[in-house]
């Protein structure tokens, strides 16, 4: 990513943190409507699920100019979604309810510059997760 592309990730995620309960809901929703077979996956009261999940993005985000800080943890977490169910190809659907949750709470910010910048984002990052949990071979 450019420094850019990082500064548009950063800034557009600045506005949907006063948000953040709404969007968590709005991901979720789209994320169950584009993927239903997802749904058995979130045994767990949702609106800590999105606080989670928001918790996730901002640190992420947060560290998209040193992200060498929190690959362990990302590449962590990737391992323990796999025990929850979690397969590859939820990854895509994850991105598509992420774009389109950035695009309902930024409306006219969300450019295309910055869908851009979080497109690079979110593959970049489920390209290290995906690469954690179903690639790399776990040494005992």
């Amino acid at each position: 990513m450019t420094p850019e592309q990082i500064d548009l990730v950063k800034q557009s995620f600045e506005k949907v943190v006063p948000i953040a309960p709404q969007a968590a809901d709005l991901f979720y929703d789209r994320l169950f409507e584009i993927a239903p077979e997802v749904v058995p996956l979130f045994k767990g009261d949702m609106p800590t699920q999105g606080a989670k999940l928001m918790q996730a993005l901002g640190l992420v985000v947060g560290s998209l100019d040193r992200l060498h800080e929190v690959l362990p943890a990302v590449k962590a977490l990737a391992v323990r979604h796999v025990g929850y169910g979690v397969k590859e190809v939820h990854y895509t659907p994850v991105g598509a309810a992420l774009l389109w949750t950035l695009e309902q709470g930024l409306g006219d910010q969300f450019t295309p510059a910055v869908k851009d910048a979080w497109i690079i984002a979110y593959g970049a990052l489920s390209g290290v997760m995906i690469a954690a949990a179903y690639r790399e071979v776990v040494e005992a």
